[in-house]
């Protein structure tokens, strides 16, 4: 079956354990973990993409996949309800003489060749479901055609003392990349890869086919497709990515990400850049006479009788009078009774 020809299809890696995440994930995907008061962690590229005009979104999902089906639904809260295009759950499946899960993020990508073909694009954005951030995507692929590339990485500058935590990309002048370092001791650079790729889709199919009858490899964009790439000479750029941006896959930084969402130098979800979400109606968040709520976000459904400072509340909180809730992330229906303390420091 073709269907209509599409410039660039979107493919979002969404099937990631997030183990380091501990109770947070231990029923539900990472990318569907709930986040900022009213949204889920995938809210994020999701929205990224309607907004930067693209609307042709493949969601690879694997683990603990239930939630996350459930919350995509028909896309209908992203404007990607289409006939033409739209968004498409692409769970592992068994084909004849082959029945295996995802075993990489590029062999995610290899067993939905047929998906991608369908729409004959010229390429392909490769995306994780798992991090905060607003990105105009129509940027990068712009930039990706101006150097006219084979494969263009998004990169973000981090403290070098972070550095060896990263996959580093090391460019010439002209932002061409000479050298691809998995996870550094000692970096070159600080341009660490956000795992945004820009690709021909000829040229990765041409990788994916080869890196699939590599028996020695582990199936990662990463680990085996990049360095692949750049080893045999092609076209590769990086793409700098100046605003925030946050991999959220431990506490602490889930934690912190929360917490950037108050003050001024944080993350601001205000603006034009909208991040849209699938919730349930719920009436106006409550505060009693004798509440105190300072510098914190309130979601809908919430009744706050005692002290809020600082801290990010979900749906169907109930604080009861004499509580104190300071720098924490409270999660959806949750009940913190009189004289209770929670303060994440």
């Amino acid at each position: 079956m073709i269907l209509t020809k599409k410039e660039c299809v979107v493919m979002l890696l969404a099937g990631g354990q997030g183990s380091r995440l501990g109770a947070l994930t231990k029923k539900i995907a990472k990318p569907s973990v709930p986040f900022g008061a009213k949204y889920r962690i995938i809210d994020f590229t999701l929205s990224n993409c309607v907004n930067s005009n693209l609307d042709t979104v493949g969601v690879l999902t694997q683990y603990q996949p239930l939630i996350l089906n459930s919350y995509i639904g028909d896309g209908k809260p992203w404007d990607l309800d289409r006939l033409n295009g739209g968004i498409h759950i692409l769970p592992p499946y068994q084909s004849v003489g082959d029945s295996k899960w995802y075993s990489g993020t590029a062999n995610a990508i290899y067993q939905n060749i047929d998906f991608i073909d369908n729409y004959k694009p010229e390429y392909v954005l490769v995306l994780s479901g798992d991090h905060i951030y607003k990105m105009d995507y129509s940027l990068m692929i712009n930039y990706h055609k101006e150097k006219n590339a084979d494969c263009t990485i998004s990169v973000i500058d981090v403290p070098i003392k972070e550095a060896s935590r990263f996959g580093i990309l090391n460019s010439d002048s002209h932002g061409k990349i000479i050298e691809f370092e998995e996870k550094p001791k000692n970096p070159k650079s600080t341009d660490a890869s956000m795992g945004i790729y820009v690709f021909n889709w000829k040229k990765l199919k041409k990788y994916l086919e080869l890196d699939n009858n590599d028996e020695t490899s582990s199936k990662d964009f990463g680990k085996n497709i990049i360095p692949l790439m750049i080893n045999s000479g092609e076209k590769m750029y990086a793409y700098k990515f100046e605003g925030y941006w946050k991999d959220v896959g431990t506490i602490e930084s889930f934690w912190q990400a929360n917490m950037d969402l108050l003050g001024d130098n944080g993350f601001n979800l205000s603006g034009d850049w909208a991040i849209y979400s699938r919730h349930m109606e719920r009436p106006p968040h409550y505060a009693g006479c004798n509440a105190e709520i300072r510098n914190s976000i309130i979601s809908e459904g919430a009744v706050i009788l005692g002290k809020v400072e600082n801290s990010i509340i979900f749906s169907g909180v109930k604080i009861d009078e004499n509580a104190y809730v300071k720098d924490s992330v409270v999660m959806e229906n949750v009940r913190i009774k009189s004289g209770a303390i929670v303060n994440y420091s």
